[in-house]
């Protein structure tokens, strides 16, 4: 089985301790989806992914990175044109996003270039982030997911919204409204929940925005306040997992997500109608798990997800 991710692969510049009075930035390869990918991958689970990487010097660093990961496939052909870059500036240990990214290679993607690089023994598709956000790249990213779900694979998003990058709201509300429909399952952030649905209770916004969708799990993130899901109408709560050394949040909520798939992967949830018999003691543990995973990732700097062994150690 193959779970196929698709979404923005860049270069994020990290702030790292000044040089010589002046701010100094680590070059690390990341992009949300690019980060899930590597916490699925990382989990046991067979991953294709579905974005281009750039032929230039930085594309070819992204795609050696993830090459990595054992069990990763990287489905799409290579772009000539640029990589796209995010500056990550922290403040009190969290980030905070610059990007730039017009007309670079990981949105050089058509709904026919997607199609064409489906593999057959894939089961689940994931999207989410920059990539659903606007553009001629969202619009193939939202029919690939509509011929996931209409081929009957299980399909995953997480919105991971960058407010300030949305210029068209009600547009990118069509949008996700849309995509949740097709979904079965979806994660989203108190960040994300509160711009969806501004001035309501996290919680309560999440419980009618899943009565719109069809997901059968549908989860939120809420920081130290650990994470809420929902399944089947029932509500399950998980506790954040103790970092006792915090380096920073870059790629945790990924991580969390990435953990979500190679649980419904792993307990056999990946499948249509496999969460209609999802428990909530099994929910409970899945969201557990994910909870330690990023954890672990925080106490790193930068996205560096678990491996499976990590995880039960």
């Amino acid at each position: 089985m193959m779970i196929l991710v698709g979404g923005e692969n860049l270069i994020d510049f990290i702030q790292d301790a000044p040089d010589g009075g002046f701010p100094a930035y680590r070059a690390i390869p990341g992009g949300a989806p690019f980060n899930v990918a590597k916490a699925v991958a990382r989990q046991g689970p067979a991953v294709g992914y579905m974005t281009p990487f750039s032929s230039d010097t930085l594309g070819q660093l992204l795609a050696a990175d993830l090459g990595r990961e054992a069990n990763v496939t990287a489905l799409h052909p290579a772009s000539d044109k640029p990589t796209s870059l995010a500056v990550v500036s922290l403040k009190g240990g969290q980030a905070q996003y610059q990007f730039y990214r017009e007309n670079t290679a990981e949105r050089d993607v058509t709904a026919q270039s997607l199609r064409a690089i489906l593999p057959p023994e894939a089961r689940a598709f994931f999207v989410g982030s920059l990539a659903i956000t606007d553009g001629a790249d969202a619009d193939a990213w939202e029919a690939t997911m509509a011929h996931a779900h209409g081929a009957g694979l299980f399909t995953a998003l997480d919105p991971n919204i960058r407010a300030p990058f949305i210029h068209d709201r009600a547009g990118y509300l069509e949008r996700l409204s849309r995509l949740l429909q097709m979904a079965d399952l979806v994660k989203l952030s108190d960040e994300d929940i509160a711009w969806i649905r501004p001035g309501e209770d996290p919680v309560e916004a999440l419980k009618a925005l899943a009565g719109e969708a069809r997901a059968g799990f549908v989860v939120l993130t809420m920081g130290a306040e650990g994470a809420v899901g929902l399944v089947n109408g029932a509500e399950v709560r998980v506790p954040t997992a103790p970092v006792p050394d915090l380096k920073d949040t870059v790629g945790a909520g990924d991580t969390f997500m990435g953990t979500l798939l190679a649980q419904c992967a792993q307990r056999g949830l990946m499948t249509r109608d496999g969460l209609a018999g999802l428990t909530r003691d099994t929910a409970h543990e899945i969201l557990t798990v994910a909870a330690r995973a990023a954890a672990i990732n925080c106490a790193r700097k930068g996205c560096n997800p678990p491996t499976a062994a990590e995880l039960v150690g």
